[in-house]
């Protein structure tokens, strides 16, 4: 029996993030909301191009098919659209092979304020200022950067690729490091590695992530399958001994990873570059904007790195 919303792993997405826009957004800008709307109407039955977060939602709504007696994935379009231009979004979800059957249009309004709504714990969207405000208001929100990576459609593994402080865990850490350097942040680190860190923004969609992991770790028939429908890895800047509070947090959630990244520093392009995460979280743009040209990024706008 499926879950009900409520159970479910639950994404609130942007129609700008699901596909490329970026010839229309032009057309609203110069020539205003009215041509932008002949232009999605008169283009109806034209497929826009798959946009920066097409290739995780893709993956994500596969585990449906890979978990059918759960079914625990749900993605929900919430667009700025109105009713009549957000057909041709409609009609493009089924020419992509979507499972997606919930849309909201909400003709110029914002979207995020319906997350509770549904039970998100992601938003994405290619909105920047949006995005800020969405976290501003304590909402899982990510800003999706521009990204022209190829994807590989008989790829259908789940990666997935978080940084630590700011995104899983709240930014406790990251103010010690910011008020006096590596060495306060080491000896803050270390006093405090028994004390799990507060929960940050993601750490429900983690949480939820993992729950879906277990389901296939418990399942006899593939628990020695090397081909795991999701990995999950954290690539931090943190590095020993700063770690142990990072694992105490993990295991008091009960959370396992698939992989673990202690970068120390090293540039975290050339990791996700052999990893080839369909997606990436991190709280700092510094460390997206080199990585996004290959890598599917997400600014989430969260903490002190962001003031």
């Amino acid at each position: 029996m499926a879950y009900p919303i409520d159970k479910k792993l639950v994404v609130g997405i942007t129609s700008s993030a699901l596909f490329d826009f970026t010839a229309e957004d032009e057309i609203f800008r110069t020539e205003g909301l009215a041509a932008f709307k002949k232009y999605q109407i008169d283009n109806r039955k034209k497929p826009p191009a798959p946009g920066a977060a097409f290739p995780f939602i893709k993956r994500l709504l596969g585990l449906n098919k890979k978990f059918p007696g759960q079914s625990p994935v749900e993605v929900v379009i919430l667009s700025r659209n109105d009713p009549k231009a957000g057909s041709r979004i409609t009609d493009a979800i089924p020419e992509y092979g979507l499972d997606i059957s919930r849309s909201f249009f909400l003709s110029g309004q914002s979207p995020y304020p319906y997350m509770k709504a549904i039970n998100a714990c992601l938003y994405l969207s290619a909105n920047k200022e949006e995005v800020k405000s969405a976290v501003a208001e304590g909402h899982p929100a990510g800003y999706v950067l521009p990204c022209a990576a190829s994807d590989d459609s008989l790829d259908t593994q789940l990666r997935i690729a978080f940084d630590f402080d700011g995104i899983l865990v709240d930014d406790e850490a990251e103010k010690q490091y910011a008020k006096g350097g590596i060495d306060l942040f080491r000896h803050h680190e270390i006093t405090n590695s028994a004390r799990p860190l507060k929960n940050g923004p993601l750490m429900p969609l983690l949480q939820k992530i993992s729950a879906i992991q277990d389901v296939e770790r418990n399942n006899p028939q593939r628990v020695n399958d090397p081909d795991k429908a999701i990995r999950v890895a954290i690539v931090t800047a943190r590095n020993a001994p700063a770690h142990d509070r990072m694992m105490n947090t993990l295991e008091h959630h009960g959370i396992e990873v698939d992989e673990l990244f202690l970068t120390g520093g090293i540039e975290k392009k050339n990791i996700l570059d052999i990893l080839r995460p369909q997606i990436f979280f991190d709280d700092q743009l510094g460390h997206l904007e080199p990585a996004s040209g290959s890598t599917p990024c997400v600014h989430i706008p969260f903490g002190v790195r962001n003031v």
